[in-house]
C-alpha cells in the first residue's frame, strides 16, 4: 500500500456512557469536542488529520488502545494533572519512546507516546 495515498486517520474508543465518557475526554483535552455529527458520537481533531471519536457502542466498550503521539511527555504529564486524569509511570525504552497511559472510565487505553529516537 502506498504511503501517499493515505491521508487520515481516526481512532473509535467505543464507550458505554456516553454523556460519562464525554466530560472525561474534555478534561483530558482541555476542551469540548470539535464536532458532535450525530447522536452517540463526539469528535476530537487532535491534528491536522488526526481525530479521536467517542462512540456510544456498549458491547465494544472497554477494549481500544489508541496511541497519540506528543511533542514531549513531560508537558502531557502536567497537562493530565491540571485536568485531574490519573496517569501512569513515565515508561522509557531507551532511544526509542518514552510513553504514559491513561485509562478511560469504561477501561479504552490512551496512550500518549514522545519519539526519543532522534534526541540520543
Amino acid at each position: 500500500m502506498s504511503k501517499s495515498n493515505i491521508n487520515s486517520v481516526i481512532a473509535v474508543v467505543s464507550v458505554r456512557d456516553q454523556e460519562t465518557a464525554i466530560e472525561w475526554y474534555k478534561r483530558l483535552f482541555g476542551r469540548d469536542a470539535d464536532i458532535v455529527p450525530v447522536e452517540g458520537v463526539a469528535e476530537w481533531q487532535l491534528a491536522e488529520n488526526a481525530w479521536l471519536q467517542v462512540t456510544a457502542d456498549p458491547e465494544r466498550a472497554g477494549g481500544t488502545t489508541a496511541i497519540i503521539g506528543v511533542n514531549d511527555i513531560d508537558i502531557q504529564c502536567s497537562a493530565c494533572a491540571a485536568a485531574n486524569v490519573s496517569h501512569g509511570e513515565v515508561v522509557e525504552y531507551p532511544e526509542v519512546i518514552k510513553m504514559i497511559e491513561v485509562i478511560d472510565p469504561d477501561g479504552n487505553k490512551i496512550a500518549f507516546v514522545q519519539d526519543i529516537s532522534s534526541t540520543s
